[in-house]
């Protein structure tokens, strides 16, 4: 009999102060004051889940918003490994900054920029990799259950990259836009891709309300 867990990934609140800045990893502010969009994710998202979110404020604050909003759910888990891709030293950087900051790092970084890594950062395909971890492992563990994620963009492609067996350029290619949903169903007994189960995208960078 197949058994369907159901990933429901949000995308953070509208960060601020940082135009035109590689925040990236930073612990930045986001803005939550659009009450209607707020309110509209309380009622759309399943308050009898298990809910997850990465370790920096703009998750946090964001999940604790749509609870405000109307939704009851349990205190959600932090995942350190669902946080934004890191830029390492170009983080609070502008591109202009980073660029003259070491201009052959920089042009090597965008040689391949899904697979190269910033100085002291991480690759997109990094954070495929310890994003699809913490899926693997909470798919099993939560097995047939509801898991909202409250995390980024990068996290969101990077999970529907891991999903779908998408290379790094293909999954950054995808919008997600910021308090979009996207449902990602993992169906165990199904039709089998070599780990116990089958993917299956639902949406990517709903908007609702």
């Amino acid at each position: 009999m197949s058994r369907v867990t159901r990933w429901w990934w949000v995308r953070h609140a509208p960060v601020v102060g940082v135009d035109g800045i590689i925040y990236g990893a930073d612990d930045v502010a986001c803005d939550v004051s659009d009450a209607a969009s707020f309110r509209a994710l309380a009622e759309t998202l399943p308050g009898e889940a298990v809910w997850v979110t990465s370790h920096l404020t703009r998750a946090v604050k964001t999940a604790k918003a749509i609870a405000e909003a109307g939704l009851a759910f349990p205190e959600p888990v932090v995942e350190r490994d669902l946080a934004e891709q890191s830029f390492g030293d170009w983080q609070g950087l502008s591109w202009d900054q980073m660029r003259e900051l070491d201009q052959t790092s920089h042009d090597a970084f965008w040689q391949d920029p899904t697979r190269a890594r910033p100085p002291g950062g991480e690759s997109f395909a990094d954070q495929i990799r310890r994003t699809a971890r913490v899926i693997e492992r909470m798919t099993t563990e939560h097995e047939g259950r509801d898991i909202v994620a409250v995390a980024h963009g990068g996290t969101v492609r990077a999970a529907v990259a891991h999903a779908l067996g998408l290379a790094p350029e293909q999954g950054m290619a995808i919008t997600v836009g910021t308090l979009s949903v996207s449902v990602l169903e993992h169906v165990k007994g199904g039709l089998l891709r070599g780990r116990g189960g089958a993917w299956r995208v639902v949406s990517i960078n709903r908007r609702v309300g």
